[in-house]
């Protein structure tokens, strides 16, 4: 009897990952036909990597339709930007790389004190490339179980001709029907894997078998531990005086600049290992780990408004 359970439950759980399958490879299909230059925003993190593999399923391997399209801060963990490289290079995708250090130096961004994060600087790098490129759709890994203002995002998320996100201003999508007219200047940010659950990300990772960052998986670092995060010690993110620097095996449940990003004690070395650990969660990824979200003048929110992914 236990056996049978067991069994339906991994029947279960299949069928639940085919119909996220299948709706992701028709909103990729989709974008395809409706857009004329659009582009899949790729980091090289674990939600790109999943989206890449459903595209790979959608077109077949070395056929996709879009290039890949990488805003670097230029603070970004070195083994998630090698991986990202060796992927785009693997499926021999178009990988274009924009950095917010270029815009620095057109003097389009303008840090504060050189010490703050560029994560949120994104936004104008992003709004750079899409003009430079004039992308009319980009495909984006965002979920809306992730933080409050994803929650509130369509699929099809129409953007003006500024780049912003207006709430208020949401198309309906019934029946999944997408509404993707355009103005001239305006775009649609676009997020196949909506529905998806943090959960959901990794049994596909362990159903597929798709190869990430190092990073994802525990391994020894040095950190502090600063408002109930563990903050990783480097160069950009120093001890502060008084704080004690320990080494622990962690984990990062999302990648992102390293001057906001914190990895969580775990000894997970698999993906089957980190489902366990997410049935357990009781925090969301970001909530958990992002120093940027901390704070309201950084909230999601408000940076989606000004053109954040």
């Amino acid at each position: 009897m236990n056996a049978m359970t067991q069994n339906e439950l991994h029947t279960l759980s299949n069928s639940h990952l085919d119909a996220l399958e299948e709706e992701t490879i028709f909103i990729l299909r989709e974008v395809a036909a409706a857009f004329e230059r659009p582009a899949l925003l790729f980091s090289g993190g674990k939600d790109s990597l999943v989206m890449l593999k459903c595209a790979e399923k959608a077109f077949g391997a070395g056929r996709l339709p879009y290039p890949l399209l990488m805003i670097d801060t230029g603070h970004n963990f070195p083994e998630v930007t090698d991986f990202r490289d060796f992927r785009a290079k693997e499926l021999g995708a178009e990988l274009i790389v924009r950095s917010v250090e270029d815009s620095m130096k057109r003097g389009t961004v303008r840090l504060a004190h050189p010490g703050e994060s560029r994560n949120v600087h994104q936004s104008v790098t992003l709004l750079e490339a899409i003009e430079e490129f004039r992308f009319d759709a980009l495909i984006g890994g965002a979920r809306r179980d992730e933080e409050k203002a994803r929650a509130k995002e369509r699929i099809f998320s129409h953007r003006d001709s500024f780049g912003q996100w207006q709430p208020k201003a949401q198309r309906p999508e019934l029946w999944t029907l997408f509404n993707t007219r355009l103005q001239p200047g305006e775009h649609f940010r676009v997020f196949p894997i909506s529905n998806w659950t943090e959960l959901d990300v990794w049994q596909y990772i362990a159903r597929e078998n798709i190869a990430l960052p190092s990073i994802y998986y525990t391994h020894k670092r040095e950190v502090v531990d600063r408002r109930g995060l563990l903050v990783p010690v480097t160069e950009l993110t120093p001890p502060k005086d008084g704080e004690q620097v320990v080494l622990r095996d962690v984990r990062f449940r999302t990648v992102g600049d390293i001057t906001c990003t914190c990895p969580v004690e775990s000894d997970a070395a698999t993906p089957e290992q980190i489902v366990i650990e997410t049935l357990a969660a009781d925090v969301s990824e970001r909530g958990a780990t992002r120093m940027d979200d901390k704070t309201s003048e950084a909230s999601m929110e408000k940076r989606k408004k000004d053109g954040y992914f």
